[in-house]
C-alpha cells in the first residue's frame, strides 16, 4: 500500500487536483509540440548552434561571402554555425516551420508565405540581403509580351518569388490562360532552354545571365523596371520567432556577420565576385564564366534594408498571381530592432520598418 493512501481525504483531494493540473499542462505541451512558435519564450543566452539556410545563387551573394570568408562564424563566437543549402524558397519554408532550421536567406515571396502559414507566429523578417537580380529572358524570336501566347515559361518553383512575379505580370498582360507556366530547377531550365523545350524563364541571378550569355536568350523584362526606383526585395533574412526570443544576442551576432559581408562586397567587388564564384563551384560543381558573374553582379544591390514598404504590395501580388485567395496579412512581420541595434553600434544609418513591425 502506498504512503499516499494514508493521507486525510482533503490532502488526497488536493493531491488529485494538482496531479490533474499537471496532466493537463503536460497534455497541452504535447498538443503544442507541432506548432511553429510558442506564445512566449525567454532569453536563454547564446545558442549552442545556428542552423542557417541559403541558396547557391548570386542573389544570395551576402550569404555566400559571409560563409566563405568566415564572417558569420567570427561574429557567432562559441555558437556553431550549421549552413544548409536549398534550391528554392518553399523548401526552406518547410524546414523553418518544421523546426529543422533556425534562420534562412530566402526570397520575399516564400518569406511572406512562412509568416502567413503560421498565422504570423513562426517567423520574423530581420533584414534584407539583396535588391534586384531577376529577369524574364526569352528566345530571340520573342520581342513583345503578345509573342508569348502558346509558349512555355519556366520559374524555379511553384510559389517562389519569381513564380509570383511572373504570374502577376502575366495577369496584368491578360496572358494567364494563354501560356503554359512550369517549374524546373535552375540548372535544368538552362538545359531545357538550350534544347528548345522552353521558350522563356523568369529567373534570379546568375541564371538569367547564364541563359543570356550561355544559351542565346535575350531580356524581355527586368523586374526592377516594375518597382519604384527599381528597388525590390529579392532576398531577405528571416528567423524563427522562438529562436529570436530565446537567443536574441545570437541573432544580433548573425546580423553583425551580414553587415560585415555586405561591407566586404561594397568595398571590393572583385574579391566578392571571386568568393561567390568559389562558393558556387564548391556547391554546384561548376564556376561561372567571368562575363556571367560580372553581368549578374551588375544586376543586384547588396543591402541590409528589406525594403519593408514593398511587402504589403508583395502580399497582394500573391492574390493577383493566383497563389493565394486572400492577401496574407504582413502586419507585425518585421522585427528590425536587432538589425538597427547592430547598425547603430557600427555607426551606420538604421533601416525603416515602414509600419511592418506593428500588428
Amino acid at each position: 500500500m502506498s504512503i499516499t493512501s494514508f493521507r486525510p481525504a482533503r490532502v488526497l483531494a488536493a493531491s488529485a487536483a494538482v496531479l490533474s493540473l499537471i496532466a493537463a499542462v503536460a497534455g497541452c505541451s504535447r498538443a503544442d509540440e507541432g506548432k511553429a512558435a510558442p506564445a512566449a519564450a525567454s532569453d536563454k543566452g547564446a545558442a549552442t548552434e545556428l542552423r542557417l539556410g541559403y541558396f547557391p545563387n548570386v542573389t544570395h551573394a551576402a550569404a555566400l561571402v559571409g560563409l566563405g570568408k568566415g564572417l558569420f562564424t567570427k561574429e557567432l563566437g562559441s555558437t556553431k554555425l550549421v549552413p544548409t543549402k536549398f534550391n528554392a524558397g518553399p523548401e526552406a519554408v518547410g524546414a523553418l516551420l518544421g523546426g529543422s532550421l533556425d534562420a534562412s536567406f530566402i526570397g520575399s515571396g516564400p518569406a511572406i508565405n512562412a509568416y502567413a502559414k503560421s498565422n504570423g507566429e513562426a517567423v520574423r523578417l530581420i533584414a534584407g540581403t539583396t535588391s534586384g537580380g531577376a529577369q524574364l529572358v526569352v528566345k530571340p524570336t520573342i520581342s513583345k509580351p503578345e509573342d508569348l501566347v502558346g509558349k512555355t515559361i519556366v520559374t524555379p518553383q511553384l510559389g517562389n518569388t519569381q513564380d509570383v512575379s511572373l504570374k502577376k505580370w502575366l495577369a496584368g498582360k491578360d496572358l494567364t490562360s494563354k501560356v503554359k507556366v512550369t517549374n524546373l530547377e535552375n540548372a535544368a531550365t538552362l538545359d531545357a532552354f538550350k534544347k528548345g523545350d522552353v521558350d522563356a524563364a523568369w529567373l534570379p541571378e546568375p541564371w538569367s545571365s547564364r541563359l543570356v550569355l550561355d544559351a542565346g536568350a535575350k531580356v524581355l523584362l527586368d523586374e526592377a523596371s516594375l518597382w519604384p526606383d527599381g528597388k525590390f526585395p529579392t532576398t531577405v533574412l528571416i528567423v524563427r520567432t522562438q529562436f529570436l526570443q530565446e537567443h536574441p544576442e545570437t541573432v544580433r551576432q548573425l546580423l553583425g556577420g551580414l553587415v560585415a559581408s555586405i561591407d566586404f562586397i561594397d568595398s571590393d567587388k572583385t574579391a566578392a565576385k571571386a568568393e561567390v564564384n568559389k562558393q558556387l563551384l564548391d556547391l554546384t560543381g561548376k564556376a561561372l564564366k567571368p562575363a556571367v558573374i560580372d553581368r549578374a553582379f551588375g544586376n543586384i544591390t547588396a543591402t541590409v534594408d528589406p525594403i519593408a514598404a514593398q511587402f504589403p504590395q508583395l502580399a497582394k501580388d500573391q492574390v493577383t498571381a493566383g497563389i493565394a485567395k486572400t492577401a496574407p496579412n504582413v502586419s507585425g512581420f518585421a522585427d528590425l530592432g536587432p538589425l538597427n541595434d547592430v547598425l547603430t553600434k557600427a555607426g551606420k544609418p538604421t533601416v525603416d520598418p515602414a509600419g511592418l513591425d506593428k500588428k
